[in-house]
């Protein structure tokens, strides 16, 4: 292992994925994710909410580390992606998870789905300013369409401002949405050593020990409500929602423009909202669709921007 860290050391850096195989996990990540907010709405009433991210970060690891020994990547980070390693397990393993779940003890899936991906907001100036990014006319278009999707869904005549709970739920979201802006510009920016999957078992792992400490300092393990459905469903979030998601987010983000990735995410709430009317009965109203409208027509200015680029 020692060996294998001091090759990494003298290694030139990484290469990316192509646009092909990016624009694939892609499509898989806002499957997996869409589909997990209903889940995890199920989760957090069945066992307190930090228990749940520690396990599911604690099963994402136990997944990895085989995964990337068996690829010959479980080795030691170098020490020139210590800032990737600690952008990606602080600010979106574990802020922004911890963040987006104790939110869903006080908001809807569907809408909490919305908060939590208004990424765009954060992303488009921070890459401007930092990575130098371009908007073209049909990307400015994109985003327009989808933050006015954002905002169709949002609704805030049907938002009740009287509740506290309720209006630190949405807050937590925002501030989640925010910390895993920073990261996607930083993940895009950094001059990667390692591969994502030779960080990632690192990443979680770190992750995993932060959420689990705090954990079992504030909640009660006796409140799980063990269930053949809860062990379901934190399998489903261990392996899938959680290891191969966050690896292949960050491998994407690798290989995609910051802005285009952050509009990108916008299809993970469609998903959400769908699958929390099929399976949580949450109600899909005339505003729902309008918002959904608008989000899947900046998509396809922006896949449009991309394919002329």
């Amino acid at each position: 292992m020692a060996d294998e860290s001091a090759k990494a050391a003298t290694s030139p850096p990484s290469r990316p994925v192509t646009p092909l195989v990016a624009a694939i996990l892609l499509g898989l990540v806002i499957l997996l994710w869409g589909v997990n907010w209903p889940v995890m709405k199920r989760v957090v009433g069945q066992m307190p909410p930090m228990l749940f991210v520690a396990a599911r970060l604690a099963l994402g690891t136990a997944t990895l580390i085989p995964v990337a020994w068996a690829a010959g990547q479980l080795r030691l980070p170098d020490r020139r992606d210590l800032p990737v390693l600690l952008s990606v397990g602080l600010l979106q393993m574990t802020g922004f998870m911890t963040l987006v779940t104790l939110a869903l003890q006080h908001v809807p899936a569907g809408r909490a789905g919305i908060l939590a991906y208004t990424t765009p907001l954060w992303v488009v100036p921070l890459a401007l300013i930092f990575l130098k990014e371009k908007l073209s006319p049909l990307k400015v278009g994109g985003l327009l369409l989808g933050l006015a999707g954002v905002a169709v869904l949002f609704n805030p005549a049907a938002f009740d401002w009287s509740d506290p709970a309720v209006l630190t739920g949405n807050g937590m979201l925002m501030a989640g949405a925010a910390l895993w802006a920073v990261n996607i510009v930083q993940v895009r920016g950094h001059r990667w050593v390692g591969t994502p999957l030779s960080l990632a078992p690192w990443q979680m792992g770190m992750a995993t020990l932060l959420t689990g400490s705090f954990a079992l300092a504030t909640e009660d393990v006796a409140r799980i409500q063990w269930s053949g459905e809860l062990v379901t469903l934190l399998v489903y979030n261990g392996p899938l929602a959680t290891a191969f998601c966050f690896w292949a987010m960050v491998t994407v983000n690798r290989a995609l423009p910051a802005i285009t990735l952050s509009l990108s995410t916008l299809a993970v709430p469609v998903v959400g909202l769908a699958a929390s009317a099929l399976w949580l009965g949450e109600a899909m109203t005339i505003t729902n669709i309008a918002g959904l409208g608008f989000i899947a027509a900046g998509l396809v200015a922006v896949a449009a921007a991309d394919s002329r680029r």
